[in-house]
This record gives structure tokens, C-alpha cells and sequence, in this order.
């Protein structure tokens, strides 16, 4: 009997000293981890701007929202990029809802109104399809870059001007509609994201 309790003893005190170890471990990293998740989105989201087309840290200063959001998609972010304290760009983040979940996208806006390109910084689609809109040899996105609000945008196959992900027709739609709309937010709020105050 004794040398039951010994061992039941034995037992809950290696389970106790597991389990501090573990809760320790994930106190020390949990920092460090949350902080190169902040590092990879940043990059992420910063990777629509041309090198040297901006001198600030336009993450630091997130821009407010005062538009109503868009039929098909929704601007979770905006941000003002800057070159010798003048707007060069707005970067919008915003979502969309693709084939298999949320797709989440960068995109950077010129003064002028273009398209400078986009990033997918999420997406659930599905593999060898949709998540291809990821994937830099593909690089589907890349056709977008200084387009105009007033093109047409659309697939090829709607009498639009774009091509679609083979196989991904309804992602390539949703991602099309997503730009599309980040393009008429930019048109409609123009003054207030390339003027207006940062959100503190």
C-alpha cells in the first residue's frame, strides 16, 4: 500500500513539474513568438510598396475608416505611405470571402489613384487551385499592377480585362471585386486618406 501512494505521489508530482515547465516555456516564448508574427505581417503588408517609395513606418500610424464598407469585401486597414512628408501611397488591408474562407489582402494604392500591386497576407483556399493566388511562380496577381478604377474588372471570360486562376473561378471573382472596391474606396476618400488625420 505504501508503495502505491509513493508512486501515485511520484506520479502527480512529475505531472506538476510537467506541467510548470510547460506554462513556464510558454510564458518566456510567447512574447518572442508574438513578436515575429507582428514582423512577418508587417512585412506582409509592406511588401505592395516599391523599395524606396517610402520613408516612414506607415504601420505605426493606422489611417481611420469613415467610409461604409463595400458589397463584397471589407477594409480591415488603412495606412499612408509617405516619401519626404508627402503621400506616395495608401496601403488598404481587406477581405473578401473566397471559395473554402476568408481571403485577406494588401494593397497599395498611388496618389494618383493606380493599382501599385497586392499580397495575399491570408487565404484558406485550396491547394494546387485558389491558393495559388499565394504563389509568387504564378504570380496572378501581378496582372493588376497599375491598373485604374475604370478598367474593366472582370474575367476575360465576363468581357472583363483579367485572366483567372485556373480552376479558381470563384476566387479569382471574389479577388477581382475585392480590388475593384479597394480602387472606389480609395476614389471616394481620397481627401481623407491622403490628408486626413491618423487613428490614434
Amino acid at each position: 500500500m505504501n508503495r502505491l501512494v509513493r508512486d501515485t505521489c511520484l506520479l502527480m508530482l512529475t505531472a506538476a513539474l510537467a506541467l510548470s515547465a510547460t506554462l513556464a516555456w510558454r510564458h518566456w516564448t510567447s512574447t518572442a513568438i508574438a513578436d515575429a508574427e507582428k514582423q512577418l505581417q508587417s512585412r506582409q503588408r509592406l511588401a505592395v510598396l516599391p523599395e524606396g517609395s517610402y520613408d516612414n513606418q506607415p504601420l505605426d500610424t493606422p489611417l481611420s475608416r469613415p467610409a461604409p464598407q463595400r458589397p463584397s469585401s471589407r477594409i480591415l486597414a488603412a495606412y499612408r505611405a509617405t516619401l519626404a512628408g508627402k503621400p506616395t501611397a495608401i496601403i488598404l488591408v481587406t477581405q473578401t470571402q473566397g471559395y473554402a474562407g476568408p481571403i485577406v489582402l494588401s494593397i497599395a494604392i498611388a496618389a494618383d489613384g493606380h493599382l501599385i500591386g497586392s499580397q495575399v497576407v491570408e487565404q484558406q483556399e485550396s491547394p494546387g487551385l485558389g491558393a495559388r493566388l499565394a504563389d509568387p511562380r504564378v504570380n496572378w496577381l501581378g496582372q493588376f499592377a497599375n491598373r485604374l478604377l475604370g478598367d474593366h474588372w472582370a474575367l476575360k471570360r465576363d468581357q472583363g480585362d483579367f485572366d483567372q486562376l485556373a480552376g479558381a473561378t470563384v476566387t479569382s471573382r471574389a479577388v477581382i471585386a475585392a480590388l475593384q472596391e479597394a480602387l472606389s474606396y480609395f476614389d471616394e476618400q481620397r481627401s481623407a486618406l491622403l490628408e486626413g488625420a491618423t487613428h490614434e
